[in-house]
């Protein structure tokens, strides 16, 4: 079982020495989260000497945010979510209910020798349980219709040498806003954005306005702008800032893949990147590559192996409402645990099992800035030798299963796109001082001031589509 110290390592600069890392009460603290003894935990780490607290300041904090975090998401007492679940299962019974936790279908922990229920527990099990799964044919029809139509809209589009069609010059605005008091007057209030960067498929990036004076990020895979501003007494705190790009959409049929496809140069420096390990949730291990192997059923031409792969994530793991990714130690591996996952989580397993059969291949992420639906959104690339890297949706192909627009996003993504990370996990630019709200991902922002971090209930941030003009080639 992996432990919170690999989190903590890749999530956070902690500004100590290699020693202290390794340093017995951490291993002791780690050891008591897992069991879910977190008042034990925490009376530890206050019982530290004063230097050791003083000198591992942000380490403490970490630790202690990721509990903090657990326990927001496993809120729910049992009595509570079965009174829930009566509302629209009068006959439920304790055997149900044994049932649905043994086959990780009723999400729990045992925190501190109480069972608490994940608060999404009781929504999900409507989506993860056979006998309770409502009919969703209709919606799912619709969403069907409606990503055809952005298909077919794009296809009226002739592609370039590239597989670059239907471009669109976006205007964007992005705000964020911090609650009045939510730190002391005369505070200094640090705020990372989202930014796009320069890809294959967006270009012409340029910063149109800002409220405030603008730092980009400087080589970090989380393109960023970054904001200050001094908070006020009874006043929220405002950021804002309105950019343009052009971006296209890209789809490579799997008959072109075939046709083009040469043999990878194992040699390369990129190919070892990204065929490789990125802890600590992307990591290739004997499992992981039996169950790949077994996927593919003897099939060795890389491009229908990843298919084989993108297929059976959309047959075996549905969509439910996720907990916190910083509280979840591997996500791929939280994944095939439970039996569900939402779209940063089944982009991670896709990428964690092609990657183990010698197939490159990395994450991208940002928001999904759709007509009828912006929201933010992960999903995959994968390199193909004599092609590159080809855009892959693992959670929208998913929810196309049994139709043509499954195929599309295993080797396409649609236009409306706004793709700002490259990467899992990366530090900010300029640097975070304090565990970050979101740990993985990056796309509603970060906000910190000099004695921790903001959580995301002393801020809000929104994505305005302001204009989507089709360009004419």
């Amino acid at each position: 079982m992996k432990t919170y110290r690999t989190i903590l390592l890749a999530i956070a600069a902690l500004g100590t020495s290699a020693m202290l890392a390794q340093t017995n009460w951490v291993g002791q603290v780690e050891d008591l989260m897992d069991r879910g003894e977190f008042k034990k935990a925490e009376k530890l780490m206050s019982s530290l000497p004063k230097k050791v607290r003083a000198a591992e300041e942000v380490r403490i904090d970490s630790l202690n945010t990721i509990m903090g975090r657990i326990r927001k998401d496993f809120n729910m007492t049992p009595d509570s979510g079965l009174n829930l679940i009566k509302a629209k299962m009068p006959a439920v019974t304790a055997e149900h209910i044994a049932k649905w936790k043994r086959d990780k279908k009723i999400e729990y922990m045992v925190i501190d020798g109480k069972e608490w229920w994940f608060r999404k527990a009781v929504r999900n099990l409507w989506l993860l349980a056979d006998e309770l799964k409502e009919d969703h044919d209709a919606e799912k029809m619709e969403t069907y219709n409606t990503r055809r139509k952005y298909y077919l809209e794009a296809m009226r589009s002739p592609a370039d040498e590239n597989g670059l069609r239907d471009w669109r010059h976006m205007n964007i605005t992005f705000t964020l806003d911090v609650n009045a008091d939510a730190v002391p007057a005369g505070e200094t209030l640090r705020v990372w954005m989202p930014f796009p960067y320069e890809n294959m498929r967006q270009k012409i990036i340029k910063l149109e306005s800002s409220n405030r004076d603008v730092t980009f990020s400087q080589g970090s895979k989380h393109h960023t702008v970054y904001m200050e501003a001094v908070a006020e007494k009874g006043k929220p705190t405002h950021f804002e800032y309105t950019f343009s790009y052009d971006v296209a959409e890209r789809h490579i049929c799997q008959q072109d893949l075939l046709a083009m496809l040469e043999p990878y140069n194992t040699e390369t420096a990129d190919y070892k990147e990204f065929t490789g390990d990125y802890p600590p949730h992307i990591i290739i291990t004997d499992d992981t590559r039996a169950l790949a192997k077994e996927i593919v059923e003897g099939e060795t031409n890389p491009v229908l192996q990843a298919s084989k792969i993108f297929d059976w994530i959309s047959m075996t793991y549905p969509w439910a409402g996720a907990r916190e990714y910083s509280t979840i130690k591997n996500m791929p591996e939280y994944v095939m645990a439970n039996g569900h996952g939402d779209c940063g989580q089944v982009a991670l397993l896709y990428i964690t099992l092609v990657r183990s059969l010698g197939i490159p291949a990395r994450w991208e992420s940002g928001w999904m800035i759709h007509p009828d639906e912006v929201n933010w959104h992960d999903w995959a690339e994968t390199y193909f030798e004599g092609i590159g890297w080809v855009p892959t949706d693992q959670s929208f192909g998913r929810s196309a299963v049994g139709t043509p627009m499954n195929s599309y996003y295993t080797t396409g993504i649609d236009v409306y796109r706004m793709a700002s990370n490259e990467a899992i996990g990366d530090k900010l630019s300029p640097e975070k001082k304090y565990i970050r709200s979101e740990t993985v991902d990056f796309q509603p922002g970060e906000v910190e001031w000099r004695k921790g971090n903001l959580y995301y209930d002393t801020w809000k941030s929104h994505l305005i589509v302001n204009s989507r003009e089709k360009i004419k080639k």
